[in-house]
């Protein structure tokens, strides 16, 4: 029997559209200021401003990733074939997106060291007036996914990304500042090897816990032998085994697990008090429970409950 299915997890991205038009919005607005950061920096020579751009490229492919994937994953929750929906495909986007991070830092570190040799000049005042531009952007771009960012890892890759490109025009402005001052024109390729050396942390931390669900590994958060000691201290179970702790996308913890129980013991009382510990102790709502009498399970010919 499946312990008690609460989707409050996902309420950033379900029912009624209010966190999806923060992702439309969020899009728009670097998608729009993307475009001008990479039209001022092919006019000013700016690699720094040119990496700011291209990460700003990485935000709205990843939101736009984000938004597709989770538009296949409603549509198909009416597909009967489908029981899950297609919530995988957010966890491919937010692969993806780690693959394309790690590949837009890998250029501006070529560009860069080509530079140090001889760096050009640079207007100081555009990319200033850019940069400045692209930080606010950045700024409401991530007030608006924060709250998703705590509940959809396709949208945390994307509140990764925006965060690190806060602080990548951060650094455009202050080389901008640099050559304007001084006139020190190493400033813009070292900003933009910094720039790519902030996304690269971030980036495998995003690809590690893609990889981790689509390995099905048990989540972080929860130790398995936790899991299987509360389980055997529910009154009536006599063992456990055949236990699997799983993540299905982000925010759904999902286990199953089969439970041996004492001649005495009442079903729909273990049923209950089970589905109750791994609700509390582990925040895993999604969950089948096998329950059979003790020393039917090895066999594997208990009875379904």
């Amino acid at each position: 029997m499946g312990a008690g299915h609460d989707h409050g997890t996902r309420s950033f991205l379900d029912g009624g559209g209010a966190g999806g038009r923060r992702l439309w919005w969020a899009a728009g607005l670097l998608t729009l200021f993307m475009l001008v950061e990479a039209v001022t920096a092919v006019a000013t020579g700016s690699l720094a401003l040119l990496s700011d751009a291209g990460h700003m490229f990485t935000d709205v492919l990843a939101i736009g990733m984000t938004l597709a994937a989770i538009t296949a994953a409603h549509r198909a929750g009416t597909d009967s074939g489908r029981t899950y929906g297609l919530y995988r495909l957010e966890v491919l986007a937010a692969l993806a997106n780690a693959a394309l991070l790690t590949g837009v830092a890998g250029f501006v570190l070529v560009q860069a060291v080509r530079r140090f040799t001889d760096p050009p000049h640079v207007p100081a005042g555009w990319m200033l007036l850019v940069a400045v531009g692209g930080l606010m952007v950045n700024l409401i771009a991530f007030a608006l996914l924060r709250s998703g960012a705590k509940e959809n890892i396709g949208v945390r890759g994307a509140y990764l990304e925006v965060l690190g490109d806060m602080l990548g025009s951060a650094g455009v402005i202050l080389a901008a500042l640099i050559i304007w001052g001084t006139g020190w024109a190493y400033a813009d390729p070292i900003v933009a090897v910094l720039v790519a050396l902030m996304i690269l942390p971030r980036t495998f931390a995003l690809g590690r816990s893609a990889v981790r669900i689509l390995v099905q590994a048990a989540p972080e958060h929860v130790d398995v032998a936790e899991v299987r000691e509360r389980l055997a201290a529910v009154p009536g179970v006599a063992d456990v085994h055949d236990l699997h702790v799983w993540t299905l996308t982000e925010g759904m913890d999902v286990a199953s697990a089969h439970l041996s129980l004492d001649p005495r013991a009442e079903l729909g009382t273990v049923l209950s008090v089970a589905r109750e510990a791994l609700h509390e102790d582990f925040h895993i709502d999604h969950a089948t429970l096998q329950l059979e009498p003790a020393g039917a399970g090895r066999q594997c010919t208990p009875t379904s409950w």
